[in-house]
């Protein structure tokens, strides 16, 4: 396999039998950054010093013999997770510099575990966009075509990844954020079912939805980081308490006697005939493998969309009041009252598009509009997540489409109401709080990859990855990369 290009597992090979060290393996990929990340913008801080101090300590760890399977392994983290040695910004002026005096739970965890960070990842502005173009800092390329965009808000992860210059990283999902850029740039993303992974320490969007999950080349190398980076978290109410769990279980039992649902529906909704052909192929091995094919129904979930804006920005502008430039954050140079500091401080802090979110949900939060719009959209998603419920007593899992077509051009959605649609496939399982994944099937005849999209019932990622590793180890799109990389 191509040299930056090789999988956590093989990396951790490397490492338990002193092949490489965790010191070289940073400068490695440190290098990789420094040569790559100008033409991509995956990278908004990075700090060599601390990368490598963090190597220094796993390397010790492995002399003492005191190591675990992934202690050394290079990982780079969405900026939207704070962390102590490295800025968090969120992707927006509003918290350019900020230092936090604590790491994200998700952070803390896999710091404990021995990965080695490499520094802060771009996004758009606080997790809201699918494209990438939101961010403060500027877009992120899409390493297979340099006029596509590669999906957002994680835009940054599945970049960094899909052009070697990190064998993994963390990203969040709030109604795609993980599924579409994995899509766009052909690596594996998992969303774990909500309140598995901490949302502590994650600079907050909608906090019913913004769920950690991870992106990497394969099903095997998420199944490795997840036990690690789950777990319950007392200062997080939102946070389940389960016992561990090997996440790795499952990886080759499988899908012989399975049933997969396919919601027929949903691949004549404009789905391009390439997409839907990649999906049937995966459909197709499946069946081979014995798997049993059950077309299902999930009318309800057409209503996805609408509702999930109304609640995600409802979310939002009550998460983003708190950035008023009177305790932390940006603060206007010239005001004339505390009125006027935090008006213009808000309005110099904030994009485009978070501006918008706020307005959008300040509006379905005021008086009189209440019960007509946010009430009514939090009944409906109810309706959707037991629709989903009775779909998951028939059906171990639900195939799907991603999105609808592959990664568009950079300002080909420039009106927000299209670019929402684009999200049709995505915020159904994001209302439910489902686990779900998007995995490479295909290549467009544009050059541009194609995914696709499984789904599971709550807390069963292991079942997930499991069906998952089945298409992998039939097939290797996960393990093409991009020209000239």
């Amino acid at each position: 396999m191509e040299k930056y290009f090789y999988t956590v597992a093989e990396l951790s090979r490397a490492l338990a039998e002193k092949k490489v060290s965790a010191v070289e393996l940073a400068r490695e990929y440190l290098g990789r950054i420094e040569a790559k990340n100008s033409a991509l913008n995956c990278f908004l801080d990075v700090r060599p010093e601390e990368t490598l101090k963090q190597a220094e300590l796993a390397d010790k760890r492995i002399a003492e013999g005191t190591a675990g399977r992934l202690t050394g392994i290079p990982i780079a983290h969405k900026d939207i997770f704070v962390t102590r040695e490295w800025a968090s910004t969120a992707a927006s002026r509003m918290l350019e510099g900020y230092m936090s005096p604590f790491d994200a739970a998700v952070v803390a965890k896999l710091k404990a575990a021995g990965m080695v960070t490499l520094g802060k990842l771009n996004c758009d502005e606080f997790a809201m966009g699918s494209a990438n173009e939101n961010s403060a800092y500027g877009k992120v390329l899409n390493p297979w075509d340099a006029n596509a965009v590669p999906g957002g808000s994680s835009g940054g992860s599945s970049s960094c990844v899909a052009a070697g210059l990190a064998p993994i990283a963390t990203a969040t999902d709030t109604g795609g954020s993980i599924r579409e850029p994995a899509s766009f740039t052909g690596v594996t993303g998992v969303k774990p079912t909500y309140g598995r992974p901490s949302r502590l320490g994650m600079i907050a969007f909608a906090s019913s939805l913004d769920t950690a999950g991870l992106m990497a080349h394969t099903v095997e190398d998420i199944a490795w980081v997840l036990g690690d980076m789950v777990g319950f978290e007392p200062w997080d109410s939102t946070s389940e308490n389960l016992p561990a769990e090997d996440f790795t279980r499952d990886l080759d039992k499988g899908v012989k006697d399975m049933k997969i649902g396919v919601p027929r529906k949903w691949f004549q909704q404009g789905l391009d005939p390439e997409v839907a052909a990649s999906i049937e192929a995966v459909i197709d091995e499946y069946r081979r493998q014995g798997a049993q094919i059950v077309e299902i129904e999930l009318p309800t979930v057409e209503l996805g969309v609408p509702v999930y804006y109304v609640v995600a920005c409802a979310e939002a502008s009550s998460n983003l009041s708190r950035f008023d430039g009177v305790r932390y954050g940006h603060r206007a140079a010239e005001y004339d009252d505390i009125q006027d500091m935090i008006k213009k401080s808000r309005n110099e802090g904030f994009g485009a598009e978070p501006k918008r979110r706020i307005l959008i949900g300040t509006y379905v939060l005021s008086h009189g509009y209440y019960d007509a719009y946010y009430l009514k959209a939090q009944k409906v998603r109810r309706l959707i997540t037991e629709e989903f419920d009775r779909a998951f007593q028939n059906v171990d899992a639900i195939i799907s489409p991603v999105t609808a077509g592959t990664a568009y051009d950079f300002g080909a959605k420039s009106d927000p109401v299209s670019a929402y649609l684009g999200d049709l496939y995505t915020v159904p399982m994001s209302l439910a709080g489902l686990p779900c994944m998007s995995m490479p099937c295909g290549v467009h005849s544009n050059g541009r990859p194609i995914g696709v999209q499984l789904t599971c019932a709550r807390f069963e990622e292991a079942k997930m990855l499991g069906i998952a590793a089945a298409w992998q180890r039939a097939t290797d799109w996960h393990l093409r990369h991009p020209n000239g990389l």
